[in-house]
């Protein structure tokens, strides 16, 4: 049987040693010095080790205790060994999922996308997620995380009569939980298992105008338009280029070549993350030419800055606010809708490829030969296609005839 001053006085040598106490306990002394409590047993026929601790850590005392512990469990034919090592793992397994909360797969799948999102919408999507979600699923497991619990969550979005806002929330959460188990941090994905179980949303179009004569009486409200004369800018250069209102009112001066009459967007302010080239007719040449005195070199040098000059752009209202202070209601026209207006009226004509049209509306290209965007792509085309929608502008205003379009062949481009 060992004493503690047995113990104390086991000086190391060249080679390991043991020296036992009792019923398979020893006690292991390393060269280096260290002590290290061991037991001994037998299991099925095989035998076996099961490692204690360290002395002086592990006093004595404490180590005979642990090698009855592992006796009694003998007797009820449980191995120690292997429950210690299952215990371990399930530790590390325990560890894992606590450390891969929802939260921080939500992060890692954020960071890992948010170069291919414009500034913006990378914004957009996080304070929806820090809003919607985290209050409530940010601290679980997002291995636990089940359908019924994220159920529960775009439902609370819904009582708000949010249905879009649940829609998009579903969408996040199930990118994010198709990253989650694409990084081994999850096995299922619960936003897909309840597709279908949200209501659904009745399609909503951006609201805009799109007939010949309400587009000539909305161009005429705006040439007489008693505003600032920034944002008298700003409403004749949105239906002239017919850029996503947050493209348009961070411009910055620098972005502008007047003498080869091109708009260069960086890639960060793109909504596709994708630099754009946007050609300018020389109606929208004007009236660049007019503001530049006034607003370049003002703090930030913003085409269209705040009245404040603070070095922030113009207001994502200010457009918007102009509409209705020109007697359209949000359900009739808004900012995003001189898009629309564009788009519908450049289909129609029949004048222009659709491929042409769609690349200066910066959309995605769905088809693989297509997809890898070139930001001059048609662009002589798209030269040609802008003077000619100015021009066509002037010509409403002016009152010319209002004919339906020719269904003339489309221009290839």
């Amino acid at each position: 049987m060992l004493t503690d001053k047995a113990i104390q006085n086991l000086a190391p040598k060249e080679k390991p040693f043991k020296k036992y106490d009792a019923q398979g306990l020893y006690i292991e002394v390393k060269p280096g010095g260290n002590k290290l409590w061991r037991f001994k047993f037998t299991f099925v026929g095989k035998a076996k080790l099961l490692a204690l601790g360290k002395y002086p850590a592990m006093s004595l005392k404490a180590a005979r205790q642990k090698r009855d512990e592992a006796l009694v469990k003998l007797s009820q034919g449980i191995d120690p060994a292997l429950e210690k090592q299952q215990r371990k793992q399930e530790q590390v397994v325990q560890k894992q999922v606590a450390d891969n909360t929802f939260e921080k797969v939500a992060r890692e799948w954020w960071e890992a996308n948010k170069d291919t999102w414009s500034l913006n919408y990378a914004g957009t999507i996080w304070r929806r997620i820090e809003a919607n979600l985290l209050p409530w699923i940010g601290n679980k497991p997002i291995s636990m995380i089940d359908p019924p619990l994220l159920l529960t969550q775009l439902r609370r979005i819904e009582q708000r009569e949010a249905h879009e806002a649940a829609r998009r929330i579903a969408q996040i959460s199930s990118s994010i939980f198709t990253f989650a188990i694409g990084t081994g941090k999850a096995e299922r994905n619960p936003a897909a298992e309840i597709k279908g179980v949200l209501k659904k949303v009745p399609v909503r179009h951006l609201p805009a105008i799109t007939e010949p004569s309400d587009i000539r009486n909305l161009l005429l409200a705006m040439d007489g338009f008693d505003c600032s004369y920034t944002v008298y800018c700003a409403l004749q250069m949105s239906i002239l280029v017919f850029l996503r209102p947050g493209e348009l009112r961070n411009a910055t001066w620098e972005e502008i070549d007047f003498k080869e009459a091109l708009w260069s967007i960086p890639s960060a302010r793109m909504k596709m993350r994708k630099d754009h080239l946007v050609p300018l007719a020389d109606q929208a040449m004007k009236i660049l030419n007019d503001l530049r005195p006034l607003t370049e070199g003002t703090p930030g040098n913003f085409i269209f800055p705040g009245e404040r000059l603070n070095g922030r752009p113009m207001s994502e209202n200010t457009v918007n606010a102009a509409l209705r202070s020109l007697g359209y209601a949000k359900e009739k026209m808004c900012a995003h809708g001189f898009r629309t207006l564009a788009s519908t009226r450049l289909h129609e004509s029949g004048k222009w490829d659709s491929r042409v049209i769609e690349v200066q509306l910066a959309h995605t290209d769905k088809n693989t030969i297509r997809g890898i965007y070139n930001r001059a792509i048609y662009l002589d085309e798209r030269r040609r296609m802008m003077q000619w929608w100015a021009d066509y502008l002037d010509q409403l205003r002016a009152g010319g005839k209002m004919l339906p379009f020719p269904q003339a062949e489309a221009v290839n481009g």
